[in-house]
């Protein structure tokens, strides 16, 4: 999968109009349930970061269709979770554990929207949370304002070691 990262990488690097596409699409597989598993978005993130950094294409636009993609695939997890509840909860780790799903609603009932905003930021559970807020379903509104508040701090989150260590390196 590192291969599939450094190539991604590398062709944005020498195309450098297809760095915002290719941002939005790297972070929105990396924030649908189940597809966020196939694609090395963390690493090829990283890295367009580094390219940023080194002056190849702007931050901003960069940073906007990360945080784009990214809400685009929360909202398509929150969607999942909700269109398809009994089906997704017959699927594994669901149908091993008949556990989780109370515990998913305990975890909403308890943490909210912080909830949704902090699973972001937890590796695994980033594409989890959204598919488990619309299981168990949280408000749509409330979803979306955590979801859309944590893409924009996640997207800098994970560009910005790239993007401003490549210049304090220089």
């Amino acid at each position: 999968m590192h291969e599939l990262g450094a190539d991604i990488t590398s062709l944005i690097r020498e195309n450098a109009g297809l760095a915002v596409p290719l941002t939005f699409l790297v972070a929105f597989c990396e924030s649908v349930a189940l597809v966020s598993f196939l694609v090395p978005a963390t690493v090829i993130l990283l890295g367009l970061g580094a390219i940023v950094g080194a002056g190849a294409v702007e931050f901003l636009p960069v940073w906007a269709a990360a945080a784009a993609g990214a809400v685009a695939g929360d909202v398509i997890s929150y969607w999942l979770g909700w269109r398809f509840k009994r089906r997704v909860a017959g699927l594994w780790p669901l149908s091993r554990d008949p556990s989780l799903l109370p515990r998913a609603e305990a975890f909403f009932r308890r943490w909210g929207i912080a909830g949704v905003f902090f699973g972001k930021f937890l590796g695994p559970m980033r594409a989890t949370v959204p598919l488990a807020a619309g299981l168990t379903a949280m408000c749509p509104v409330r979803f979306k304002l955590a979801t859309v508040a944590s893409a924009a701090v996640w997207s800098a989150a994970i560009l910005a070691p790239g993007a401003f260590g490549v210049s304090l390196l220089a």
